[in-house]
């Protein structure tokens, strides 16, 4: 079936795409329509299962295929960061992993890999997440990030703060990097998506947080190897008390994902959650300015879905 064909079938079958949609609390959260048929940006999907959400999202973007070829090895980073149950919305959501690594195999990827450079005790996050159970039962394998000899040094040429690096062996040597952050708040940063979840992959963070910020996490994205996408879990949205969260009363089902190539859209589409214009958090508007990607959402196609 083409794409074309899906998508008039599919708002036959319950799913609106396009003007038609609204988002709730957050109507207004992605600007103009696109034009129907158009090419999409970036995909917003809303009222599933984390599961079902990247099953409509990815077949909009063009399909698994599209960035997983046969006997390719790929990498997905999700946050596994914290010692939390999925419900506190912590870390990334391990049905949407678990999804994410069944479309890759499926794909004929050689090898899923999945890891994050955890805050709290990586064995205690990886089992408690859910994730690591989420990523065996589906085919792919955890593998740890704890162990500095894991991080090769890179060089960060256009970073103002950030010139150097030390990044996980998997992103340099991996085919496809799947970027597959939790959307929440953050005390620091005042929120953490696609581009902040990129502090798991280094090994030494602590210079981020006493070098600026902001500007470091705006530096990293400018690193050549690039998320070849970026998966926004949004199911469950820690709003306040982030990083880690204090208990299930500052989570909110929100139910919806994002996804897009681009990390400084997918941030500028995050911030909306929380209220904010993508300008007024900083890493989003200088990551904007060093032309790693689009912030004004005005400029994009994107696609809306409901189910």
């Amino acid at each position: 079936m083409k794409r074309r064909e899906f998508f008039r079938k599919s708002m036959g079958a319950g799913v609106a795409a396009g003007a038609a949609l609204t988002f709730g609390s957050i109507d207004n959260l992605f600007g103009r329509a696109p034009l129907p048929y158009s090419p999409a940006d970036l995909v917003a999907v809303k009222g599933g299962s984390p599961g079902q959400m990247f099953d409509l999202g990815i077949e909009a973007l063009g399909g698994i295929e599209k960035f997983v070829k046969p006997n390719q090895t790929v990498v997905v980073k999700p946050n596994i960061g914290w010692d939390r149950s999925p419900e506190q919305g912590a870390n990334t959501n391990p049905l949407l992993v678990k999804r994410i690594v069944e479309h890759c195999i499926k794909a004929g990827a050689k090898k899923v890999l999945v890891f994050d450079h955890t805050c709290d005790v990586w064995t205690k996050t990886y089992k408690n997440s859910g994730i690591e159970k989420a990523v065996k039962d589906a085919g792919g394998k955890i593998v740890p990030g704890n162990t500095a000899g894991y991080y090769h040094a890179v060089n960060i040429p256009k970073g103002v703060k950030l010139t150097s690096a030390r990044v996980h062996e998997l992103i340099l040597e991996s085919d496809v990097f799947i970027n597959v952050p939790v959307l929440k708040h953050h005390s620091s940063s005042r929120l953490t998506a696609s581009m902040k979840n990129l502090m798991g992959i280094v090994w030494d963070r602590r210079f981020w947080h006493r070098n600026d910020l902001q500007q470091c996490i705006a530096d990293f994205a400018t690193y050549e190897r690039k998320p070849d996408l970026n998966v926004i879990d949004a199911y469950n949205v820690m709003m306040r008390n982030g990083p880690q969260g204090v208990s299930v009363s500052d989570v909110v089902n929100m139910k919806t994902q994002i996804l897009t190539t681009d990390m400084v859209a997918a941030d500028a589409a995050a911030a909306k959650f929380f209220g904010s214009n993508p300008s007024d958090v900083p890493h989003i508007r200088k990551a904007n300015e060093m032309g790693v990607g689009e912030m004004d959402l005005e400029k994009l196609s994107i696609k809306r879905i409901m189910i």
